[in-house]
Order: C-alpha cells, then sequence, then structure tokens
C-alpha cells in the first residue's frame, strides 16, 4: 500500500513540473508572438520607404555579362576541378577557384565578349 502511494507522488509531482514547463513555454510563446507582431509593424514602414525609393532611381535590366563569357568561366572551372587548368607565365597548377574564374573572365575580355572592365 505504502508503495502505491509513494509512487502516486512521484507521479504526481512529475506532472506538476511538467505542467510548469509547458506553462513557461506558453509564456515564452506569447512573448516571442508580441515582439514579432511588432517587428512586423516596423518592416512595413520600412518597406514602404523603400518602394519609394525604388520607383525614382531605375537600374537597367541589361545583363553585366554575356552568356557566352559564362561559358568561358565554366570551362575554366572544369578544367581546374579536373587539375588541367596552368597558370600564365609559370605555368603552375590553378588550385584557387577565384584565379579559375579570373582565368575565363580575361579570356571572354580577349575575344571582345561582353564583361564589366576589373576593379582597381
Amino acid at each position: 500500500m505504502a508503495t502505491k502511494k509513494a509512487a502516486k507522488k512521484k507521479s504526481s509531482s512529475s506532472r506538476s513540473t511538467s505542467s510548469r514547463s509547458r506553462s513557461s513555454r506558453s509564456s515564452a510563446a506569447k512573448k516571442s508572438t508580441r515582439s514579432s507582431s511588432a517587428k512586423k509593424s516596423t518592416r512595413g514602414s520600412s518597406a514602404k520607404k523603400s518602394s519609394s525609393r525604388k520607383s525614382t532611381s531605375k537600374k537597367s535590366s541589361s545583363r553585366k555579362y554575356s552568356p557566352s563569357a559564362g561559358k568561358d568561366v565554366q570551362r575554366e572551372m572544369h578544367a581546374m576541378k579536373r587539375g588541367k587548368l596552368k597558370s600564365g607565365r609559370s605555368g603552375k597548377k590553378v588550385t584557387n577557384p577565384k584565379q579559375a574564374i579570373a582565368i575565363g573572365l580575361s579570356e571572354a575580355r580577349r575575344e571582345g565578349k561582353k564583361v564589366p572592365s576589373k576593379k582597381k
């Protein structure tokens, strides 16, 4: 008889702690929804401001790089991954992807394809 009462006390005490954790979770969830709703209202006002800015300044919708320039870069990246790409004078193997992209773009410039000028 005593063991049944002890078991009931343990189960009831564990239930009360779990209900406490649930209540703390729900209050935390309420707090987070309140803060997110406050954030949403500020986002809406900033979005309205930025939309008015966008209408005043127009951006060109033309491509910066030609599709054929992208194919040159793709070819050089493929060669680099296969270990076949070599740098200019020294002839060392290229292992850096950025260097492979630079080689592809420079070749596209030499061929006269549409590629933006180098940054200085």
